[in-house]
């Protein structure tokens, strides 16, 4: 029997792509404790001993279906679309885990969710799974990318996220899942003026109730309350609203039981701001 031996929320922002010089200039002369927090969650995957990698891309946005990418290896050099002058050239090089992808379709058809398997080498990535995949060094294992469907409610996350966990349990592998994205993500104007010279302060986050929400999101994590969350996300999360509507955080929370999980989180980096929105690394202990 499968299991899920780990859950993390991680920030993967564009700017901790950028060369460590540039980072430090941001930094006003210290480097985003964002970087440091991926040595940190990287110690404890190693230490769940996974055998799949499973993320939750917020930048893969999908249609009409959640879909979950089979393909056996994927490979190529990364240019992003949205920010090319300095997101390109990034290679990369891993193994998928058609097997489980499969599995996760078989069982959303089960239930009558909307998921399906897309098994094509030529399948484009997104920096949600490059950056982390590239910064943890992940490539040791086999990733499989779950997307986020832009024509979800937050019931269709959840249920996305169950099937997948039933489909982890009836497998024999040992699953580690990563919710790739931020929480609040509401960006700052393009003539923005920092309001403290560390870019990375918490203070540049664009709306100081945003700030609050997140604060409370990440003290519900920390006291493993999923349920206090989910009960406010209407009103409160939805709102800000968190990336992708919450999407790779909602599918997580789904696989490990929804409002009835009650897995505490350790926050594993500082509160930092990314162009206005609310970044941090949290590792859920599962097991």
């Amino acid at each position: 029997m499968g299991q899920i031996v780990g859950a993390a929320l991680v920030s993967h922002h564009p700017g901790l792509m950028q060369c460590e010089e540039f980072r430090v200039l941001q930094g006003a002369g210290s480097d985003s404790d964002l970087i440091a927090g991926y040595a940190r969650v990287r110690e404890r995957i190693v230490a769940a001993r996974p055998d799949v990698i499973v993320i939750f891309d917020s930048h893969w946005f999908t249609t009409g279906y959640h879909l979950i990418d089979g393909g056996a290896h994927y490979s190529g050099m990364y240019i992003s679309d949205e920010m090319p002058w300095y997101l390109h050239g990034v290679p990369y090089d891993y193994r998928g885990h058609p097997e489980l992808a499969l599995s996760v379709e078989a069982v959303a058809r089960e239930r009558g969710v909307r998921a399906r398997a897309v098994l094509h080498p030529d399948l484009p990535r997104h920096y949600p799974t490059i950056n982390v995949i590239k910064q943890m060094r992940l490539d040791v294992w086999p990733v499989v990318t779950v997307s986020s469907c832009q024509n979800c409610e937050t019931q269709h996350f959840l249920q996305s996220g169950d099937a997948i966990g039933e489909a982890i349990r009836r497998s024999p592998l040992r699953v580690v899942m990563l919710a790739s994205g931020s929480l609040s993500h509401r960006f700052n104007g393009i003539d923005w003026q920092p309001n403290h010279p560390r870019i990375f302060h918490e203070s540049n986050v664009s709306r100081p109730e945003n700030i609050e929400s997140d604060k409370r999101a990440i003290e519900a994590f920390r006291e493993g309350r999923h349920d206090r969350i989910l009960a406010n996300w209407n009103e409160d999360y939805r709102k800000r609203p968190w990336e992708a509507h919450g999407a790779h955080y909602l599918q997580m929370i789904g696989a490990l039981g929804g409002a009835a999980s009650r897995h505490p989180g350790t926050v594993l980096s500082a509160y930092e701001n990314a162009r206005g929105t609310g970044n941090v690394h949290i590792w859920f202990d599962t097991i």
